[in-house]
């Protein structure tokens, strides 16, 4: 394993050490409502601060984007490594104690993401990926499902709260690819649905309005395991839309196929 991930992997297993301490009394952790349905919580915050110490530590020149801290560092020069960090996606799950959300922690390198990780602290299941090099779950190799039709698929999607009009497409995509496939799953963590269509438990993954934290590691872990990730109309800017799909191969290409009037 780099050595790079190998740190990565200890930032989040730091953060997620914070995350189970305060899930044992949920009654205790302050929340602060950012916009009308978007939270961060104290334990979201403490926990970037864990990741940050690690990295800052081992990497001091290297520049962060954090969801809860913003920018650190000169996070538009080409030529910097920038960690971009989600301490606790599925915050509003946490907060339920609806067991769902993850540590993401991403390594960009030169505008190209070159590390992942996606730690879930419930199940212990660390995902992790390197460019060049595969997805591997706990250690072990892993690689999408492979499916031909989305008629077979379990597709997992998530919404942002919105607007009437965002909702309404929103409910619209989900009728149209609820009618195709065996399944929809909005779970509430992005990331995990992510390293999930990496590691075959899920064949597909679409939402919109999405920040780079939420799928800079997924999106590689996907990648690397032999998928696709880009926006409703395949095109490969998703990290700068926020609007992704993520599936193996075939299934990707009948998604976008089906998303694209939405792009």
């Amino acid at each position: 394993m780099h050595p790079m991930l190998n740190t990565a992997v200890k930032a989040a297993r730091r953060a997620a050490a914070v995350i189970n301490r305060a899930s044992f009394d949920l009654d205790r952790v302050g929340v602060t409502e950012k916009q009308h349905n978007d939270f961060v919580t104290d334990v979201d915050t403490a926990a970037e601060q864990a990741i940050i110490e690690v990295l800052q530590k081992a990497y001091p020149t290297h520049a962060f984007l954090g969801e809860e801290s913003g920018t650190t560092g000169n996070v538009n020069d080409e030529s910097e490594f920038v960690w971009i960090i989600d301490p606790l996606d599925g915050t509003t799950n946490f907060m339920h104690g609806f067991p769902q959300y993850a540590v993401s922690i991403a390594l960009q390198q030169r505008g190209v993401i070159t590390l992942g990780v996606v730690y879930d602290p419930v199940r212990n299941d660390l995902f992790t990926a390197e460019k060049g090099a595969g997805s591997y779950l706990n250690d072990k190799r892993i690689r999408v499902r492979k499916l031909d039709r989305i008629a077979g698929a379990l597709l997992g999607t998530g919404y942002k709260n919105g607007s009437p009009k965002a909702l309404d497409e929103y409910l619209k995509m989900y009728g149209l690819m609820a009618e195709r496939c065996h399944g929809v799953r909005r779970a509430g963590s992005a990331a995990l649905d992510l390293a999930y269509v990496a590691s075959g438990r899920l064949d597909g993954f679409y939402e919109k309005n999405l920040q780079p934290w939420d799928i800079a590691a997924g999106s590689l872990l996907v990648t690397e395991a032999g998928g696709i990730a880009g926006e409703f109309n395949g095109e490969s800017n998703y990290m700068n839309t926020g609007h992704i799909v993520a599936a193996s191969p075939r299934v990707f290409g009948q998604m976008v196929g089906l998303l694209a009037e939405f792009a």
